[in-house]
């Protein structure tokens, strides 16, 4: 019999499987199709202290191979999100859910991770720093590790729990930007976030986002992401979170070899609302094809091969 529990600051997770944040909800949603009590857990919706409508339409834009998103942050803001999500989510959700909080400052990180602190089913705080789609915050934070430094250690400064910093793959080096992070207090990293990209409409040559430029996600930036876990896993000790393309139990066995402690799938949700599940339900038999008793034993696996 296989075991698939990891752990992850302190709280045993059932499997290694997250639904990311922004491609989930705040869960419910995916509750009526299935019984979202096999993931993880999952992060939800990006979470600021104002309501944000978001960015203008056209938002989403195909690519080969993923997607382009210039959703912008578009929530109902922090008072609302505990007031009424929360709630409905608990229903329906029996486990620590993540909460992903986004900002335009360093306080706002601050404010909205105080007030979230006191939700008894927030596990996590997952402090996004990466967000390519907005204007004026986001993504400005999670290159500079100046500013995802001062970002850490001020929000630590709020909060009791675990605190995640969610990583730019924009940033010139992602290691340093990490190690920023763990020196001033992260708890872990995740990452990677979308890939800035955007695509023309030919026959209106001009960009087929209203936002000009958007999110890459999807398969085609698998190998990116697993680049970027390996080279975060090994700048610091804390633990790594590998999102980006995830999209199958090999995808999670190879993120989890390459330094994650758990593996967020975000864009193959939106292609296939089922898409945590089955991978949750077919990790035993690939475990098992790939002689893996136990996913805790893994992570960072195949780093045993530079010192053969």
């Amino acid at each position: 019999m296989v075991n698939t529990k990891v752990e992850l600051c302190g709280i045993t997770l059932d499997n290694p499987v997250i639904a990311a944040s922004g491609t989930f909800g705040y869960g419910y949603e995916f509750a009526e199709i299935y019984d979202i009590n096999c993931l993880g857990t999952f992060s939800f919706k990006g979470t600021t202290f104002e309501p944000r409508f978001g960015n203008p339409t056209p938002r989403i834009a195909e690519a080969n191979a993923g997607m382009l998103n210039a959703v912008g942050l578009q929530n109902p803001g922090v008072e609302r999100v505990i007031a009424e999500e929360l709630p409905k989510l608990a229903r329906v959700f029996h486990k620590p859910v993540m909460a992903n909080v986004s900002g335009f400052s360093v306080e706002e990180y601050a404010e909205v991770c105080r007030r979230l602190d006191g939700e008894a089913q927030i596990g996590w705080l997952e402090v996004n720093i990466s967000c390519p789609n907005v204007h004026g915050g986001g993504m400005s934070f999670g290159t500079d590790p100046k500013l995802a430094a001062e970002v850490t250690r001020t929000v630590k400064a709020v909060t009791t729990k675990p605190v995640i910093m969610k990583l730019s793959p924009n940033a010139a080096d992602i290691a340093e930007v990490a190690k920023a992070c763990e020196e001033a207090g992260a708890d872990a990293i995740s990452l990677i976030n979308t890939l800035l990209g955007m695509r023309i409409d030919l026959a209106k040559r001009r960009p087929v986002l209203a936002n000009t430029t958007g999110g890459l996600s999807g398969p085609a930036v698998f190998p990116v992401a697993l680049r970027m876990v390996w080279q975060t896993s090994h700048a610091v000790s804390i633990p790594v979170i590998g999102i980006g393309g995830v999209s199958s139990a090999e995808d999670v066995i190879e993120m989890m070899l390459a330094g994650a402690t758990a593996v967020e799938v975000g864009a193959a949700n939106l292609v296939r609302p089922t898409a945590c599940r089955d991978i949750i339900d077919a990790l035993p038999a690939t475990m098992a094809r790939y002689n893996i008793d136990s996913l805790s034993e893994i992570t960072g696996g195949a780093k045993e091969w530079e010192k053969m």
